[in-house]
């Protein structure tokens, strides 16, 4: 049995530890492929914890996929793929599809739309605080020309949070900010060319597919299984976007075994990855799942994530990492774009990732969030959809999905809860132009909860029984 040395930390939990120092384990091989885990008893005893603490260790690793449960039985070391040799940590390398058309969303009653979220909780007193401090600042500061990937003091600010939440170290010299994800994917595309086949997951959100066409990029789709996205390793794209931490919409989380392999797939083809990792702040079970930005060691991972979820719509305040020799390509290629936030707005943000206000806003929306979620799911549970709907992919973010199979396909099953003055949409909205929907699967809906409080969600769960039950 292993043995594990725990350290008197208050930064970090003692199940965290134990994860950690389990995960390494697996990824040295010291704990084999199939090999059995000590019971959560056993290894307790042994170890002088307690039972939970093990238990949500072992919660971790199966949640990233690192360990699988077998019923009656205990946990087992489940298989990763073997990775392309990896570079020192410090080495840096020098060294036609047709997207869905974006939907409006009209002003119904109970409304489950996943493009909101809760502009009632946005902390606008820290908010006007922090501005009237950064009206103060000297003129030179405020006035000068920003640089093209942003502000320092923002850039320097996301490479501090990223570290110390996502695990994630970065010059913050690698970070640029722009105007909204769309802007930096069609920066993207400038810096790695037209000529390049990109992949796209299939279904995914509408929006990146029309970036990629408006800009002339070949696009094709990646299909998807139960793991995420699913790559043909005999016909690789030249790059793939995928949202392995949350997949949009049907909120699947690539475990660690298919992120190894999708890294080293592109690692040895010299393809890139762009990660989208648009809410993975709200996982409401065991840790974050870890970014493959911190596990590629070939420069192939563009990082790309957003404040809009985070904050609100209107913030228009995103971000990408790029690897150092990209970044040198950046440089030279693209860098006489100016940056497209304004200073003041970056300089704010800083300030509120800086004294702590954004973990905290984090925290109290994940808590917000969470009931919401919870609500969803127990008044699902207990009504008589129950009978005919399955609930998918509710372990994070700010959606889930809902599998119906009472015999209506899924435009019936939206068109009759609008009907009721229930917006949601279908999964087939987004699937790309020219691909079937799976077979072997039941129609899905998809219901977003940032913008329906727990009363409207009560009333809006007997309007689809109404809906549905025929």
């Amino acid at each position: 049995m292993f043995t594990v040395e725990f350290k008197n930390s208050d930064q970090q939990p003692l199940y965290i530890q134990l994860y950690s120092a389990v995960k390494e384990l697996i990824l040295k091989g010291a704990l084999k492929e199939g090999e059995k885990l000590p019971s959560k008893r056993s290894l307790s005893a042994h170890l002088k914890i307690s039972v939970i603490t093990v238990e949500n260790a072992y919660g971790q690793l199966l949640d990233e996929g690192y360990i699988r449960s077998k019923a009656g039985s205990g946990y087992y070391v489940e298989k990763l793929p073997r990775a392309s040799r990896a570079l020192p940590a410090h080495a840096s390398p020098k060294e036609e599809l047709q997207a869905s058309a974006p939907q409006k969303t009209p002003n119904y009653p109970y409304n489950f739309s996943t493009k909101g979220t809760d502009t009632r909780s946005f902390p606008f007193s820290v908010w006007r605080k922090l501005s009237r401090q950064v009206l103060s600042l000297p003129p030179e500061e405020l006035l000068a020309p920003c640089p093209s990937g942003g502000v320092m003091a923002l850039r320097c600010a996301i490479a501090e949070y990223l570290e110390d939440f996502r695990a994630l170290k970065v010059d913050p010299r690698q970070i640029i900010v722009g105007a909204g994800s769309e802007y930096l994917l069609g920066l993207i595309i400038q810096l790695l060319g037209r000529s390049r086949t990109y992949g796209i997951e299939d279904p995914g959100y509408h929006k990146v597919s029309a970036i990629f066409k408006e800009h002339g990029a070949p696009c094709v789709a990646i299909p998807l299984d139960r793991q995420g996205a699913c790559p043909d390793s005999k016909n690789l794209p030249d790059v793939l976007h995928i949202t392995p931490a949350h997949h949009f919409p049907t909120g699947i989380c690539m475990p660690a075994g298919r992120r190894r392999e999708v890294l080293a797939l592109m690692e040895e083809s010299g393809g890139y990855i762009i990660e989208d990792d648009y809410d993975s702040e709200f996982r409401y079970k065991g840790q974050i799942i870890p970014t493959l930005a911190a596990g590629d060691r070939r420069g192939r991972v563009i990082y790309l994530s957003t404040f809009t979820k985070l904050l609100a719509p209107s913030m228009r305040i995103s971000y990408m990492i790029l690897p150092p020799a990209l970044l040198e390509e950046y440089n030279k290629r693209l860098s006489f774009y100016a940056c497209t936030v304004p200073v003041f707005e970056q300089l704010t943000l800083a300030a509120f990732i800086k004294e702590g206000y954004f973990e905290r806003h984090i925290n109290r929306m994940k808590k917000l969030y969470k009931k919401r979620r919870d609500a969803l799911i127990s008044f699902i549970e207990r009504s008589p959809l129950s009978s005919f709907c399955k609930i998918e992919g509710a372990e994070a973010g700010l959606h889930l999905l809902l599998r119906v199979s009472n015999g209506m396909e899924e435009q019936e099953l939206v068109t009759r809860a609008k009907a009721q003055g229930v917006f949601l949409s279908a999964l087939g909205d987004y699937r790309l132009h020219g691909t079937a929907p799976e077979k072997t699967h039941r129609p899905a809906v998809i219901l977003g909860y940032t913008s329906i409080d727990e009363e409207c969600i009560a009333q809006s769960i007997k309007k689809l029984e109404k809906a549905w039950i025929v």
